[in-house]
């Protein structure tokens, strides 16, 4: 066992890195997470009589690669996504279809709800504009929404990772619970499970 305000700090700093994520350069990212580290572990100090004082090192080990997996996917959808808005901008005969899809979860949790909620948003082209509590879904507003299933496959890998990042009841590759629901005027497209990565 070990204390665990430290590994809230460092979870702190690469959050940090979320919000911060618009500049991708290696010197920029690593002084974004050095900033982070700074602010996090202040606060995870401060706040360390709040939780449990220690965590299992063993839970920790198990969670690093899937929160640097979860990392590495973001950073590529941030990227891949900034190069198709900036297209999409360049190109006013490119189509653009927005939509709002209903995304069903898995996680449970307010943090890992959370944490895939800002990370829809912080991605260009999608925003994360509402959650219901009752049925555990994010409603998640996409410039283009010919494609539910596009839009959902990063999300669904995500949660995968988040699933033990967060140390949820269930587990990678489990089905997604199932929307059946009709938009007004076309506007709103249903999301089902979606294929699972496991």
């Amino acid at each position: 066992m070990s204390r665990r305000w430290p590994i809230s700090g460092v979870v702190m700093a690469i959050l940090w890195l979320f919000v911060r994520g618009t500049e991708l350069t290696p010197v920029r990212l690593f002084e974004e997470f050095l900033i982070g580290l700074g602010v996090g572990m202040g606060i995870a100090y401060f706040f360390r009589r709040f939780y449990a004082d220690e965590t299992s090192v063993r839970r920790s080990a198990q969670a690093a690669p899937y929160a640097v997996l979860y990392l590495t996917t973001f950073l590529w959808e941030l990227l891949t996504a900034n190069i198709d808005v900036a297209r999409r901008t360049l190109s006013p005969s490119m189509p653009i279809d927005p939509a709002v899809v209903e995304v069903p979860l898995r996680v449970r949790s307010a943090v890992a709800i959370t944490t895939i909620a800002n990370s829809i948003t912080l991605t260009p082209g999608t925003l994360t504009m509402d959650y219901d509590d009752d049925t555990n879904t994010l409603y998640v507003h996409s410039i283009d929404g010919s494609d539910p299933d596009g839009i959902l496959e990063p999300i669904r890998r995500w949660e995968d990772y988040a699933l033990v990042i967060f140390d949820e009841e269930l587990k990678p590759g489990d089905p997604a619970p199932q929307v059946q629901a009709d938009g007004e005027d076309g506007q709103t497209a249903a999301v089902a499970g979606g294929e699972q990565h496991g």
